[in-house]
């Protein structure tokens, strides 16, 4: 049974797959993924984000690789702008039992040295955060809600 999260349920379409394990559809990337805590709060997250927060799915993409001091890293989550494809959020998940500490904002902080995004999210199912990031003022400051799309730009 999958755990109880602080966002609006899914309608998840999870099967067995090859291997026996319980898989998960992933509208974003158009496949089955192997379902794990984690992978159960991106599918819950990202269908708020689309659902309720109102974020077109086509700018939204899981899995986004990038290379962070020459380590291949894959970044949970991230919004593009329409124009030109400029990362906008970045988004990482941890599974529901996984503290949202600081270590955790450290290692979305090294995905945004190379993306530069505005803003920067992370949730467990449970909790999340949102911290927008001016580089212009060089500041940084942590919102008191998760901004719709519509606030976003």
């Amino acid at each position: 049974m999958q755990e109880t999260l602080n966002l609006p349920p899914i309608e998840a379409r999870i099967r067995n797959g090859a291997d026996g394990h319980e898989e998960i559809f992933d509208s974003l990337r158009r496949r089955y993924v192997r379902l794990t805590p984690e992978e159960w709060v991106r599918q819950h997250f990202v269908g708020y984000l689309v659902g309720s927060l109102h974020y077109p799915a086509p700018l939204l993409q899981n899995e986004v690789k990038l290379n962070v001091n020459g380590v291949e890293r894959r970044c949970d989550t991230v919004l593009f702008d329409r124009r030109g494809g400029r990362p906008r959020l970045i988004v990482e998940y941890k599974a529901p039992d996984v503290a949202l500490t600081q270590r955790v904002f450290q290692q979305i902080n090294s995905y945004n040295s190379v993306l530069r995004a505005d803003y920067l999210m992370v949730s467990n199912g449970r909790e999340h955060y949102c911290l927008h990031l001016d580089y212009v003022a060089g500041r940084a400051e942590f919102l008191a809600t998760l901004p719709s799309f519509k606030e976003l730009i």
